[in-house]
């Protein structure tokens, strides 16, 4: 089984890549879902028609199936080398992913509002809620390379200071909005 290790592991990656698509876009379309309700009505049902397509189909057709293969690769790969289940930094990464399920499934709750026109978030909200899989992602790709070398209150230290330029990325962005309209 080891000899398919590398090809397990590629696929894993895909899904991986795939899954993030996913939850980086969707909270995109759901800000534009937002923005969308603020339009005249004519204009208004058109687009949030539309959104409620284009989420629908990023939701069930890219990010679920992707988010589940991830998954069953990932059990793949840790059935092929369960040396990994005692090592600190997989108990670590372990509950990144814990997190990103919670993420995941929290965006799956929201998806189910937007679908039902009943969105109840800001589109400022939406932008800084689509930076929590943006830090899960530098969390768990930073540990899976670098793994025993992890110096971590460096990397605590980087994914704080990360977490602060994208809201300040995401206020700065909000003046410059401001100034356009």
């Amino acid at each position: 089984m080891e000899a398919y290790y590398n090809y397990i592991k590629s696929l894993h990656l895909i899904f991986v890549i795939t899954w993030f698509a996913g939850l980086f876009y969707i909270p995109r379309l759901f800000i534009y879902h937002i923005e969308a309700g603020e339009k005249k009505q004519d204009e208004k049902e058109v687009l949030t028609s539309q959104f409620r397509i284009m989420e629908r189909r990023l939701w069930y057709i890219i990010t679920w199936p992707s988010a589940i293969l991830a998954t069953l690769f990932a059990l793949w790969l840790l059935w092929i080398m369960p040396a990994w289940l005692s090592q600190t930094w997989m108990h670590i990464k372990l509950g990144f992913i814990l997190l990103l399920f919670a993420y995941h499934l929290k965006t799956h709750q929201m998806f189910l509002h937007f679908q039902r026109e009943e969105p109840g978030y800001t589109s400022r909200y939406m932008r800084i809620w689509n930076e929590g899989a943006t830090l899960i992602l530098f969390a768990v790709v930073f540990l899976a390379i670098l793994k025993h070398s992890f110096q971590w209150f460096y990397g605590l230290i980087g994914l704080i200071g990360l977490a602060f330029l994208l809201m300040l990325g995401i206020r700065l962005y909000k003046k410059i909005r401001e100034g356009r309209e």
